[in-house]
């Protein structure tokens, strides 16, 4: 085992330890597929009026949950717009200089600003304490529901930005960002560019087959298949011919394995990075290159 590999090896025995009885899904694995979630969620766009924090209500199949966006860069209709969405446990507002968020190294953490409009999406559960998230996170159905949230607010601002703005817009995201990307392009493929960092379109994978399943409770481990039904969307992906998604991932990545999920991608090309899933995702420079050269092909297209 590597170095990169060995990181994530010990990072997740680690939380593993700390989460003791918070493990994912170790309330309940019942849960609706992500089909189905996807076409329960309601909700509604406040009024946008320029750069700030917007917070929303969404009716989903767990109850009502509290998604929130940030419009953190705005400089004009003539530039494309960036939908950001945060990994997992960020607290994605948090652009203070000591922090440590995706969107602030990625983004943020070079001298010369990236020349488009920066959305920046926060899931359900992710601006109050990590605790809350966990406890959460027990419960397939609020995961699920969780990330079917996201990609419904994703789209509604897709369409918001393309029809008020006439801009072209890019969706990208780290991690969960990431299979919120590629949820998004599955089921409604309504962006003009995806760029998934270090994800794939086989989600239930982590739970039952990576070093995560350490993170996975007990009855969740002994029914990989009702996970996967619930999280696994390939078949959607699949349809999906548009040549307009750019992946990234990590070849020595333990949690989203490279070999499980490159072959989501079939024949795309998929940029890679001789690194794990955490020193991948303190790569700021490579990923913030490869969504740069994206966002300069998006606008010559």
């Amino acid at each position: 085992m590597n170095y990169h590999a060995l990181i994530d090896t010990l990072s997740v025995e680690l939380s593993a330890l700390a989460l003791d009885r918070y493990k994912f899904f170790s309330a309940s694995i019942e849960s609706p597929p992500l089909a189905e979630h996807l076409a329960r969620i309601k909700l509604r766009l406040p009024v946008i009026k320029g750069q700030g924090v917007y917070e929303l209500t969404a009716e989903s199949l767990v109850g009502r949950l509290k998604p929130a966006f940030c419009i953190a860069q705005w400089l004009g209709e003539e530039y494309p717009t960036v939908l950001w969405h945060h990994g997992n446990a960020e607290r994605p507002f948090d652009f203070r200089w000591f922090s440590t968020t995706s969107f602030k190294r990625i983004f943020l953490g070079s001298r010369e600003p990236i020349q488009a409009n920066l959305i920046v999406l926060a899931a359900p559960f992710h601006r109050r304490s990590l605790k809350t998230y966990a406890e959460q996170l027990r419960y397939l159905a609020k995961f699920a529901a969780m990330i079917a949230v996201s990609v419904t607010l994703v789209d509604d601002l897709t369409s918001y930005f393309k029809l008020s703005t006439g801009s072209r817009v890019m969706v990208t995201g780290i991690s969960l960002g990431g299979w919120v990307t590629n949820i998004h392009r599955a089921f409604y493929n309504t962006a003009d560019s995806y760029v998934p960092l270090l994800a794939g379109a086989a989600l239930g994978d982590i739970f039952t087959s990576s070093v995560y399943r350490k993170l996975t409770g007990r009855c969740a481990r002994a029914s990989p298949e009702e996970l996967r039904a619930v999280l696994n969307f390939e078949p959607e992906f699949a349809r999906i011919q548009a040549n307009n998604v750019f992946p990234l991932l990590a070849q020595h990545d333990q949690i989203i394995r490279f070999d499980r999920q490159r072959i989501c991608y079939g024949n795309r090309r998929i940029v890679t990075l001789e690194k794990g899933h955490l020193t991948a995702s303190l790569a700021a420079n490579e990923l913030r290159g490869h969504i740069i050269r994206q966002l300069e092909q998006l606008m010559r297209a």
